[in-house]
This record gives C-alpha cells, structure tokens and sequence, in this order.
C-alpha cells in the first residue's frame, strides 16, 4: 500500500505541475497581491465601484488560487506521512491515505477551473428565456427553467437581478432577462445557451395527455462599458411601456420599462427592473452592447449560427436538452450524450454534470 500511495503522490505531483503553467498560477498570486495591497489602504471604500470590483477580482483569483495551495499543502503532509509509514508508524499510512482523497477532491475544483480559460468566462452572464412552440404549455415550461436557474444561482452563491418579465397569457413566463452576478457565472451558464425540451403528462389538459413543450435560453457575458462596440443612435428603435410582472419590483406605475431593437441586426433587448426610466435605458444599452459584441466575436469564428444566427426555430429538432417525465423519467443532454434518471433534481438547479460535461468536450 505504501508503494501504491506513492506512486498516487507523484502522479498528482505532476498534474500540479501541468496545471501550474496552464493556470498561470504565479501571474493569479502576483495579481492577488496587488489588489489586497490596494484593499489595505485607508481610502479603499472611497470610491465604493472600484472597491466591489476590486473584491470581485481577488474573489475570482481565490477561486483558482485557494485548491491550488490545498493541494500542495495536502501532497507536503502525505509526504511526511509516508516517511513516518516507512520509518515503522502504521497509522500514519491511514493518514497518508486520508490527506491523498482530499488532494483528489481539490482537484476536481482545480480541474473545473481549469475549464473556464475564455475571454470572458470569470464574468457575470446575462440570461434570457423565450417560451417557443406549446402555449401555455411553453410558458409553464419556461417557469420550471426560470425556478432551475435560480436555483443554480443559489447554490453558487450568484446574485440574481430580473431585468425584464413578460408574464404568460395564462400561466407561466412569455420571456424574462436575468443578470446572474458571481464569480464565473458566464463561464458555467454558456453551456445552457440553446433549446430545452420538455416532455411531460400536462396539468394543462382535462384528458392528461402527454406534451412536448420548448424554451430557448440565450447567454451572453456581461462586459465592461470600454469595450469596443459602435452603436449608431440611428440603428436603434427605443420604445417605452409599463412594467408587468407578479409583483413587487416588476409593477411600475410609469411607463418606465424601456425596449431597444438593434434595426441592422434585428437584436432585441428589454429592461425593466429600475423605476427610472434613464436607469433602464442604460442597463438595456449595457445588454445591448453585450449581446453585440458576442455576435461580433461569433461572426470572427465564423459560429454565428450556434448563437444569434440561424438557430432554428424553438420546436422540434433544435434542443440541446430533453427533460422527459412521461412515459419514463431522464434528462438527456443531446451534445455531450450525458444523462441522468434524477429530472427533479436537475429542476431544483443540480446542473454540475451537464456544465461540467460540455466544459470538457469543448475544452
């Protein structure tokens, strides 16, 4: 066993090494330093933005930084372990054994990590739902969704704003935008942009048959305000309209809600999560300058279509997902053949396999 665990040590010891280079783990500390050098200085809550942005990135560089120094620190204490195994302690074997399971598990972390190396993967994401083809079926569909994003959110300790919410005729969610805020919340939820399908026996029907119901979600990064994108006054239609919603913050008692349409490229984005009406415009130019940009990136991959260009229509033949709950019950991920039997679970936000698995196969 000794031999074995040893063997277990130097592998790890290498993937470290590997991983060290590809992380740029000496340019994150060298970075980490600078901004807690910065977070010590007296004024440092004077200007509250540069100091939240500043708490963002030092989180981000932990994220990378902290299973990084878990691992070494935990392949250091199986070292001696080992070395007091081989001197004649026994259960210092066991302890090796131990502290090489918490090395396997902090590599998972760093591994994940290790995935989300784009542009702008380390970014908040600005999410959308569009119920497609089934009615109220869809709209009911795209609230299940709405309910499992959120849900995700929760558990990655993401910050959630709604910035538009078109209720469904009769139950449900036509559309609703959301800005998802945390570290690395555009590098997790990409995967999700696409077509989900949902097969299920519908409590919208007196005959209880079963129906197949489809929502779109798009995904964009949240970008900074010196990116480089050209928005000409003359290409935008910016129309105002009362806030509708469940309540609360979505119902305005102004026609404060504000929706821009991007004539050249047919993009169209809405917000209405401020009372002010200036306030909504900028957060709508703000997505705008967003989604632009990702096209503009897309087009240069020559990948449009897998984004905003021909994406097909939100019906049958074009989901990335199924959700089945009737006549058997399976979540089936189309692009990376990753299914599991648990459809509740995946609904109340346990999304880390699919994430995880697309991550992978286009590393």
């Amino acid at each position: 066993m000794h031999d074995e665990l040893k063997a277990k040590m130097e592998t790890f010891r290498e993937q470290l090494a590997e991983m060290q280079g590809y992380l740029e783990i000496d340019a994150k500390r060298a970075a980490l330093q600078i901004l807690e050098t910065e977070a010590a200085e007296p004024e440092f809550w004077n200007d509250q933005n540069k100091a939240q942005a500043n708490i963002a990135s030092s989180k981000q560089l932990k994220l990378v930084l902290e299973p990084f120094d878990a691992i070494t620190a935990g392949l250091d204490d199986a070292e001696v372990m080992l070395e007091l195994a081989a001197a004649g302690e026994e259960e210092a074997l066991t302890e090796a054994a131990s502290e090489l399971e918490k090395v396997e598990s902090s590599f998972q972390a760093l591994e994940m990590q290790s995935l989300l190396g784009e542009e702008f993967d380390g970014n908040g994401a600005y999410l959308t739902l569009h119920a497609g083809a089934g009615g109220t079926e869809s709209c009911d569909w795209a609230d299940m969704l709405y309910r499992m994003f959120t849900r995700y959110a929760e558990r990655k300790d993401f910050k959630v704003q709604i910035l538009d919410y078109q209720a469904g005729d009769e139950a449900g969610i036509k559309s609703v935008s959301l800005l998802i805020s945390g570290p690395y919340a555009y590098g997790l939820l990409k995967s999700e942009r696409g077509v989900h399908r949902l097969v299920r026996i519908s409590p919208f029907d007196s005959q209880s048959r079963r129906h197949t119901s489809f929502v779109a979600a798009d995904v964009t990064p949240e970008i900074d305000d010196d990116i480089d994108i050209e928005i000409v006054e003359s290409d935008l239609r910016i129309d105002t309209y009362r806030a509708q919603g469940a309540g609360g913050q979505h119902v305005n008692t102004t026609d404060s809600a504000v929706r821009i349409v991007h004539l050249p490229t047919g993009t169209v984005v809405q917000c209405q999560a401020e009372r002010s009406q200036h306030k909504n415009k900028a957060a709508a130019m703000k997505m705008l300058k967003a989604r632009l940009y990702e096209r503009e990136q897309d087009l240069k991959r020559q990948a449009v279509d897998q984004l905003y260009g021909d994406k097909g229509e939100i019906s049958w033949g074009s989901q990335i997902r199924s959700y089945v709950m009737q006549p058997y019950t399976m979540v089936k991920d189309h692009r990376t053949d990753t299914q599991v039997g648990n459809v509740q679970g995946v609904l109340d936000g346990n999304l880390d396999l699919f994430i995880e698995a697309y991550l992978k196969k286009n590393r």
